[in-house]
């Protein structure tokens, strides 16, 4: 079997850069790519059927044992495309993940487990007896984790995080926060210990088990250069202004992505009716909040991306927009009916919905049939 390229579906690349959509059995088509792209993806992203009981216009619902059988081929097939910094994440639903989680602890080991994501997919509640059920999980794994964790992209800093941090005393230096001055005094020494007194000639000790941060050689010079904070009448607890402008950019990532910040399967389906009114699309999309921050945390431009369960095409879609490249596959008609428009949408900007492309100009993609 090989890869045929299909040009009827296919725009011109036009940078030599990889964006490849390949119809066929993943394990078929993964196995055609292994020898060029064997320890080159940076980031490998999943939505695998669940087998919860619901029908899948794409796949078939398998009895539990099949389905971790195949989830287990697959994962093993995959490995061996990651960079030794890349990673896998992987969409699940609460039926699965904890079986999920031992198959891959299996494939990539225990040690390489970097953390469960908690994604909240839905904002309204399920008429169900018992329990509303509004969140899924990403298991993430890293190749090898040691080398994963050095390169970890952090967030843009949000609005939240930016109301932080004010400028209450007109500080030259521009916006700050206040922190606790004192920590914990374990390992503390005794030149940690004394009054600190304000400007209106209070005097702050640290409280019972506590320290300051510094000595009071240490102390005295940020009061000097006016770093230390003492409230907006002089005399409160002293404490450390911490400078936005001082800080490493962005955020770490949290394990907990909220609808406001991720989306929800509902903006995915109202997004794909956007693009495609009248048709009928999935029913459970990613949304493309969900799919950027993934790749915001584990990719730079230019990386190599790789979806072997493609769907509706949220990764390969986010990839182009964020100068990603991408290899998607998948098995049905969809990809030519569905996925191909999409991202013909975008290369025309009529796709304006959630990330944003920095790119201005056409920069095509191929399409292949496994024959």
């Amino acid at each position: 079997m090989k890869l045929c390229k299909v040009r009827k579906y296919s725009l011109p690349i036009t940078d030599g850069l990889t964006r490849k959509i390949i119809k066929g059995e993943n394990l078929d088509v993964l196995e055609s790519l292994n020898e060029e792209y064997q320890g080159e993806v940076k980031c490998i992203y999943i939505d695998p059927p669940y087998n919860n009981g619901e029908k899948y216009t794409h796949y078939d619902d398998q009895k539990h044992d099949l389905w971790l059988s195949d989830i287990e081929s697959r994962l093993k097939k995959l490995k061996p495309f990651l960079r030794s910094d890349g990673s896998i994440w992987i969409s699940i639903d609460d039926g699965e993940v904890h079986y999920l989680k031992v198959c891959a602890d299996k494939v990539f080991g225990r040690k390489n487990f970097v953390t469960t994501i908690v994604w909240q997919q839905r904002t309204t509640r399920e008429n169900r007896k018992y329990f509303s059920n509004n969140h899924e999980y990403i298991l993430v794994y890293a190749k090898d984790k040691s080398k994963f964790v050095r390169s970890v992209n952090k967030l843009p800093p949000n609005k939240e995080l930016l109301a932080r941090y004010k400028n209450p005393d007109d500080d030259p230096r521009g916006p700050w926060q206040s922190v606790s001055l004192n920590v914990q005094a374990g390992h503390a020494v005794s030149s940690q210990f004394y009054g600190i007194k304000s400007p209106f000639g209070v005097v702050h000790h640290p409280p019972n088990g506590r320290c300051w941060a510094y000595n009071k050689k240490k102390t005295d010079s940020l009061i000097e250069d006016g770093r230390i904070w003492f409230g907006a009448n002089g005399q409160g607890v002293p404490r450390f202004k911490k400078y936005l402008a001082e800080c490493q950019p962005g955020i770490t990532a949290d394990t907990l992505w909220l609808a406001d910040v991720a989306g929800t399967n509902k903006e995915a389906k109202k997004h794909l009716l956007k693009m495609f009114p009248g048709e009928t699309v999935f029913d459970t999309p990613k949304p493309e909040r969900l799919i950027e921050r993934i790749f915001e945390i584990s990719t730079n431009e230019g990386d190599l991306i790789l979806d072997a369960y493609l769907g509706a095409g949220a990764s390969v879609a986010v990839a182009h927009k964020m100068n990603r490249q991408y290899i998607g596959i998948d098995r049905g008609n969809h990809l030519t009916d569905f996925v191909i428009k999409r991202l013909k949408l975008i290369e025309a900007k009529k796709d304006d919905e959630s990330s944003e492309s920095s790119a201005s100009s056409v920069k095509g993609f191929e399409f292949y049939i496994l024959r």
